[in-house]
């Protein structure tokens, strides 16, 4: 359930290209896997695991040790030592592979190949079929969803282009399973959006589509397909032979009506209730070209109002009004809808101190499902950050220049947790180990060591007073750090590695990295006991020996409450 941007070198204000991806996934593996690179015996077979997002996602002694058993041991648990994860299916594999920053789906690899990611909603979302189920009732393997396809692309592929050829062919070859999905990459010349779902067919299994993003354009999709009309001879798409023959085959699309509309042939709409998708779409797109007035509530596209997640009302992608930022991308994974009709931080469910997290219950369905037929009692509005984020991440590959060296162009900024109250670390593509603090940790085992619980306690605690804490306290420090301190930070690495060969500036970044991703951690952690003494039994505790604020409500919340039948005199209420 997740959010995912392309800002083309073209749309960034120092040139550079970034693919940014927020995993909202709950209580997910919520770690980054340093996957080293390795060499292979010829005739090897490479395993590929079925889909997993809870902690830990994979066990195995195939990616590095940051995956082997040991690096998941933890008193507290019931199994300290997991058992290893069983493969589903095995392909060839090639004598050498890349290496890579992993999540819950591949991040970015040594070469600069970037990636981001979000699930889509597909009217055919089957299980994954073995070799031998497939064998024994007769039907198509279905061995690969998203996550081990991206994987296998940075595994194999330097370029943008060259990744999504593979990764079709995968899927031509041994078929898709589960959800349908989005997977965006990206090299320093290119920006793809590659879409995929499975068809309930054996012959025609699969199906998959990839549009290239213009130079100088921004794209966004948040858990609904964004490709729409597919037409022959154009070169900035890709897509399947078992495309059109494999919808035409199941009477999802007819040629007689016109041009392939990928979304509405393959795919109900949007997750969960209208606008869960399509509002975060306009909300990027309007933040970073208002000029063009996009309409919050869509109107063109569809046939009648139950059609409405089939709009055509949002481009493929933009021309942003002003080249964006880096800051300016964090920005936009840091939105609640302030300042709209749909502001998060404001009426009686954001409670007296403006907190935009609602949280889900028994009356929301499921978060993860497109349905026909689901009954809704009520919705609240989809934000991009949102309360259940597991982490974010913005790939930054910046422009080849005199002052930058090869060695510290590819960036992958990291945010545990919450992207609103993080704060995005850099660590370079090139990097041989990730800090140990981010590559471990059980969302469900409070771990003090770990980045993710230090980033996640903030979040909690800071729902006690939302707009204080956050003003006040967590975001002066967010700024601080990611405008001020780490881009000093960058400046040292590339002076640093200046003049170094390639094995001297990796092992360079990697102390670096490791040692800035720490210090933020410390003062994260030290934040949060801040955050204890100040904000305690609700009063606003100052560190200069005055007396405590009494904070109380706004006169606003009261007036929403019974504080004004409250007893104010002897006399009996009638």
């Amino acid at each position: 359930m997740c959010t995912t941007l392309i800002i083309t070198r073209g749309a960034s204000k120092d040139g550079s290209m970034m693919v940014a991806h927020s995993d909202d996934d709950e209580l997910g593996d919520q770690r980054i896997i340093y996957v080293p690179a390795q060499d292979h015996e010829q005739g090897a077979m490479r395993q590929v695991f079925e889909e997993h997002y809870r902690y830990p996602r994979l066990v195995t002694y195939e990616r590095g040790p940051n995956y082997e058993p040991a690096t998941h041991h933890v008193s507290e648990s019931p199994n300290p030592v997991p058992n290893l994860t069983e493969p589903i299916g095995y392909i060839p594999q090639v004598r050498h592979t890349y290496a890579y920053f992993d999540g819950n789906y591949g991040i970015m690899n040594e070469h600069n190949l970037m990636m981001g990611e979000c699930t889509n909603g597909a009217k055919y979302q089957p299980d994954h079929v073995t070799a031998e189920e497939a064998e024994k009732n007769g039907k198509h393997i279905r061995l690969f969803y998203s996550q081990e396809l991206s994987r296998v692309a940075l595994e194999r592929c330097k370029k943008a282009r060259e990744a999504v050829k593979l990764m079709g062919k995968l899927l031509d070859k041994y078929s898709y399973y589960s959800t349908g999905e989005t997977l965006l990459v990206a090299d320093e010349d290119e920006a793809w959006v590659f879409e995929m779902c499975a068809l309930p067919d054996e012959q025609y299994h699969s199906a998959w589509v990839a549009q290239q993003v213009p130079d100088g354009e921004v794209f966004v999709a948040a858990n609904e397909f964004r490709i729409r009309q597919i037409e022959d001879n154009r070169k900035d798409v890709i897509y399947s032979e078992l495309l059109k023959p494999g919808l035409e085959y199941l009477g999802w699309w007819n040629p007689e009506d016109g041009p392939l509309d990928w979304l509405s042939s393959v795919s109900n709409g949007e997750y969960n209730h209208p606008y869960y998708s399509l509002r975060r779409v306009w909300r990027v797109l309007d933040r970073i070209n208002p000029d063009l007035a996009l309409n919050p509530w869509v109107t063109r596209g569809f046939k009648d109002i139950k059609d409405g997640s089939y709009a055509t009302d949002y481009p493929f992608s933009i021309k942003p009004e002003h080249r964006l930022t880096l800051q300016d991308v964090f920005a936009l994974y840091r939105d609640h809808y302030e300042g709209t009709e749909f502001d998060l931080t404001q009426g009686v469910a954001a409670g007296p101190y403006g907190d935009p997290s609602r949280f889900v219950g028994p009356y929301d369905g499921n978060q993860n499902n497109v349905t026909e037929n689901q009954h809704m009692y009520g919705a609240w509005e989809r934000p991009i950050s949102v309360f259940y984020q597991g982490y974010t991440y913005v790939n930054q590959l910046r422009p080849k220049t005199a002052e930058i060296p090869e060695a510290t162009r590819g960036l992958c900024w990291f945010g545990p947790d919450v992207s609103y109250t993080t704060c995005f670390v850099p660590f370079a593509a090139q990097a041989l180990e990730l800090p140990e603090r981010y590559q471990s940790g059980d969302p469900q085992i409070f771990d003090p060591k770990t980045a993710w619980w230090a980033f996640d306690f903030v979040s909690n605690w800071a729902r006690l007073n939302y707009q204080r804490m956050t003003r006040a306290d967590i975001l002066p420090l967010q700024q601080k750090i990611e405008t001020e301190e780490v881009q000093k930070t960058i400046l040292q690495w590339d002076e640093c590695c200046r003049g170094k060969n390639d094995r001297e500036a990796r092992d360079l970044l990697t102390g670096l990295g490791e040692k800035n991703a720490n210090e933020v951690v410390k003062k994260w952690h030290k934040l949060g006991y801040r955050l204890i003494a100040k904000y305690s039994d609700g009063y606003c505790n100052l560190s200069d020996c005055k007396e405590p604020q009494n904070i109380g409500y706004s006169s606003g919340w009261l007036a929403l409450t019974n504080y004004k039948d409250g007893p104010t005199s002897y006399e009996m209420k009638p």
